[in-house]
């Protein structure tokens, strides 16, 4: 029998986080986040976990401490956002080297400067090529299950590669909704124990971890940590076959809408799949061939599944919460146009920056962005290649 409650998406992160009851939990409040860690020490407080429960100076702290914990056997979890994210960049690219199997919620927010408490994708956008795999959610239930799932994905053998959850701050972080939680014991089945090959502190076969690697060995190691990625997304259909058959309900790296006879498509992350979904619907009611794809899955990037989604399709828009800066469109954007270099079926494809600073995108925003779709459709030509929506001129 499932609980049903009235969570925030951080709440149910939190959640989440008490069923699984790491050994360590290394954390430091940042807006909007805090609420994770809060809400978790509470259970901590109330005795309904044994984590050890460490309350660091700083970002950087945190995600150091998951890593000494993780070296040594221990299951380690931390959250943090932002400028918190980007605070503890230097250790976020030891965790995925050493291939420690850290879990971190991470509540998408934008990066200053000006200062702005609200979402967009900068921070773990930046985090992209750090080594971590990166899951987006749409709502609570998606940030609940997907923290739960995320255990056994970096655990698992062929991986062992730490994972960023993300969610929208405030968007999804803050809203109250319907969230259904599994049973206690099914989600301790779940993720068993963690058995680690190796530990610091086993003392009966000492090892080194994070050694001085010149000319010599580097190289080496960091071709190994991308041969765990490209086994990552060779593994993880397996993990979300099993995980299936406990949720009910299956976390592919991609989902599609109404694509069944798309012509103008959009593919997005996040909460704004919600939004797009109802521009679809309003659409296809109108009888235009609009579809719409999730991207779930960014890191290991599904270029096989995105080519497959959108191939059959004449214009396809991506939307991006973030800028790459480099004049040539966001993240998303780069990565999908690479992924059709070799494809002889290439859709027109455009690119939409949107959101930035947790600028509202409303269902009229983006029906905006399949009417220039028909346009390109009609042109056979895309008029501007990056294009920013909702921003004042």
């Amino acid at each position: 029998m499932k609980d049903i409650l009235a969570l925030t998406g951080n709440e149910a992160v939190a959640q989440a986080m008490r069923q699984i009851n790491p050994d360590v939990l290394a954390a430091y409040p940042i807006t909007p986040q805090t609420e994770i860690v809060m809400a978790f020490s509470q259970f901590v407080a109330d005795g309904l976990v044994d984590t050890e429960t460490i309350p660091v100076e700083s970002e950087h702290s945190a995600m150091s401490a998951c890593v000494g914990a993780s070296a040594s056997g221990a299951r380690a979890m931390t959250a943090t956002c932002s400028q918190g994210l980007a605070y503890m960049w230097e250790i976020v690219y030891i965790a995925s080297a050493m291939r420690l199997p850290i879990v971190m919620p991470v509540v998408n927010r934008a990066l200053s400067a000006p200062i702005n408490i609200h979402c967009d994708h900068s921070d773990s956008m930046g985090a992209r090529d750090s080594g971590w795999i990166q899951i987006y959610c749409e709502n609570g239930q998606e940030a609940y299950e997907s923290t739960i799932l995320a255990v056994r994905i970096a655990e698992a053998e062929r991986i062992l590669l730490p994972v960023m959850v993300c969610f929208d701050g405030f968007i999804t972080s803050h809203a109250v909704e319907r969230i259904e939680l599994l049973e206690d014991k099914v989600v301790k089945d779940w993720v068993g124990d963690r058995k680690a090959k190796y530990s610091l502190l086993d003392v009966d076969n000492p090892l080194t971890y994070g050694p001085l690697d010149l000319q010599d060995y580097y190289f080496e190691h960091k071709r190994q940590e991308a041969e765990a990625m490209r086994n990552a997304y060779q593994a993880i259909p397996g993990i979300i076959d099993k995980f299936e058959r406990v949720v009910g309900k299956r976390y592919d790296y991609l989902e599609e809408y109404k694509m069944e006879g798309a012509e103008l498509v959009v593919l997005c992350l996040s909460s704004t799949c919600g939004t797009a979904r109802t521009a679809v619907d309003r659409l296809r009611e109108k009888g235009i061939k609009a579809g719409m794809v999730k991207l779930r899955f960014f890191r290991p990037f599904p270029a096989r599944e995105v080519v497959g989604a959108l191939s059959k399709a004449k214009a396809v828009a991506i939307l991006d919460r973030s800028d790459t800066f480099s004049n040539r469109g966001g993240p998303v954007f780069n990565e999908i146009r690479s992924a059709f270099y070799d494809n002889e079926n290439k859709p027109l494809i455009v690119n939409y920056i949107y959101g930035l600073g947790g600028r509202d995108i409303n269902v009229e925003d983006i029906e905006k962005v399949y009417t220039d779709l028909q346009g390109f459709h009609k042109q056979k030509k895309v008029e501007t290649l990056v294009n920013y929506l909702g921003v004042r001129e």
